[in-house]
């Protein structure tokens, strides 16, 4: 059995989040959950046995305050999954406000850059090489109408993800994404239910004609994070039924 690490998932409080938690967890991993909601965070790590911290990711300041903290009561952070990010923004490019696009660039890419720096100085100062997994989407890869805010800002993690793996691999430091198609979270399943039309509509362009179950995206980032991908770097991978093959 390999030695349990510290394990830093951002956007901890449902979901996917939660999911990639579970996974660590049950390899015997010290997980600590952020969430900018820090009551359901609360909530959930205390249902899984985690730790959990509140955290506003676009916040500079809080996020080097939150990663010393961590570090601090559970020990150097061996992994980082940058989890958190928002898809509530939805326009064409014609008619979409700024301050809406800045609503998910200040969140989807500030918000992961600001985490991966704090967590980045972090482990070269305490010099053990360590992991990042950033969470993309295929939509970075394959563009779909009224959804380019978010898929631009998708397309950018996995830039950040290649300057990252290129920029920290003389420390040590390894980074990645996986790129999931769509997921069924709860608030899929509510917007998107079994048999609607959308959601027909939508599992026909998958090759495996189906959504991803929020337990097919944990596996890929253990994968990733774990000994077994110790020559990997700067990848996106995507978790996506073949849907980029269609």
């Amino acid at each position: 059995m390999t030695e349990s690490r510290t394990v830093l998932i951002t956007g901890g409080g449902g979901g996917i989040g939660r999911g990639i938690a579970e996974a660590f967890l049950a390899q015997g991993d010290r997980v600590v959950l952020a969430d900018v909601n820090g009551d359901a965070v609360a909530a959930v790590a205390a249902e899984l046995g985690a730790a959990s911290v509140a955290l506003d990711i676009t916040d500079p300041a809080a996020v080097a305050t939150t990663v010393a903290a961590v570090a601090a009561d559970h020990g150097p952070i061996d992994v980082l999954v940058n989890n958190a990010g928002i898809l509530s923004v939805h326009g064409a490019i014609t008619e979409l406000a700024a301050g809406a696009y800045k609503a998910i660039v200040d969140v989807n890419i500030v918000g992961t850059f600001n985490v991966t720096q704090a967590v980045a100085n972090q482990m070269i100062a305490a010099g053990t090489p360590g992991t990042i997994v950033n969470i993309s989407s295929i939509g970075g890869k394959q563009p779909t109408p009224g959804m380019g805010a978010y898929e631009s800002s998708k397309a950018a993690v996995d830039s950040l993800t290649r300057w990252a793996a290129i920029e920290l691999a003389g420390h040590g430091i390894r980074v990645n994404a996986v790129a999931p198609g769509p997921v069924l979270t709860p608030m899929l399943q509510m917007g998107m239910p079994a048999g609607s039309p959308a959601r027909v509509a939508w599992e026909s362009r998958i090759p495996l004609a189906k959504f991803a179950a929020v337990d097919d995206i944990a596996p890929a980032v253990l994968f990733l994070a774990g000994p077994g991908a110790g020559h990997i770097t700067g990848v996106s991978l995507p978790v996506d039924g073949g849907q980029l093959l269609a």
